[in-house]
């Protein structure tokens, strides 16, 4: 199994009209071997997209700066949820996400060389390159496949996009008595009147809060329903795959019969 972990990951790093042929080439040798499970699997293998290409060479070109944004991403992540759990920093989380970007900015300028030797649509595949590295901050499946560097689709950011900025509530300003003198009722009135307005100031801040981690809570769940149906998709395309196989098979040994047949047959009629 190792071995056929080295092949496949060799398959992402193949130039993009390379992947199909040499796919292929490895189910066969797989099927010939009498590993047909393993086969199957690579046969069901899908074609890197322009954009999912691009992205894995950069990233397997540049393995410091994938780690930098696997560690960005990381940082970014635990700050944003200290921050909507309420006990973050809103300049922290300001400052990750800068770094994120950073990170990102940095493979993308690697991938444009790549986008352009390609002769690819530099503006439209860099863009796409952009949206799928900024995922593996809040995508554990787009992290996985960034990590590994075998990209098969673009992807987008989710759950936490707009929360950077997400403070958490400062605490509340004190406040000092007069001295010598007792406290006006003009004065006690204004501070009970501050002390109101603080409450409420904190009430708002615990429901925004409350909202932005619902939203979060939706938006994890909408997408792991996501990932759910794209794998129960592919799992269809992949049964059909194998049944289009085993009707092609069937059809070479019917040809074959059937050409067998005809030799049989022209040979019986010049003996008559």
């Amino acid at each position: 199994m190792a071995d056929l972990d080295v092949d496949v990951d060799a398959l992402y790093g193949l130039p993009l009209d390379e992947f199909v042929p040499e796919r292929d080439a490895l189910a066969k040798r797989l099927r010939a071997d009498k590993r047909r499970e393993d086969a199957d699997a690579v046969k069901a293998l899908r074609k890197p997209s322009v954009a999912a290409w691009a992205a894995n060479q950069v990233l397997r070109s540049q393995p410091g700066q994938r780690d930098a944004l696997l560690e960005a991403g990381d940082a970014l992540r635990a700050a944003q949820e200290d921050l909507l759990a309420g006990r973050g920093d809103a300049a922290a989380a300001r400052a990750a996400g800068e770094a994120e970007r950073r990170a990102v900015g940095d493979l993308v300028a690697a991938a444009r060389g790549l986008a352009r030797e390609g002769g690819f649509p530099t503006a439209t595949v860099l863009d796409r390159v952009r949206e799928t590295l900024h995922a593996a901050a809040t995508d554990d499946e787009a992290r996985a496949e960034v990590e590994a560097a075998r990209i098969t689709r673009e992807r987008r950011p989710a759950a936490f996009a707009g929360l950077e900025g997400f403070a958490a509530a400062p605490a509340p300003a004190k406040r000092t008595k007069p001295k010598g003198k007792a406290r006006t009722k003009k004065a006690k009135a204004a501070d009970d009147d501050a002390a109101e307005r603080e409450r409420e100031r904190q009430a708002a801040e615990r429901e925004r809060r409350k909202a932005a981690q619902a939203e979060l809570k939706e938006a994890r769940a909408a997408e792991r329903a996501a990932a759910r149906a794209r794998r129960e998709a592919e799992g269809e395309v992949h049964d059909a795959e194998r049944l289009l196989s085993a009707a092609r098979s069937r059809l070479e040994k019917a040809e074959k019969a059937e050409r067998d047949a005809a030799g049989r047959r022209e040979a019986a009629e010049q003996a008559v």
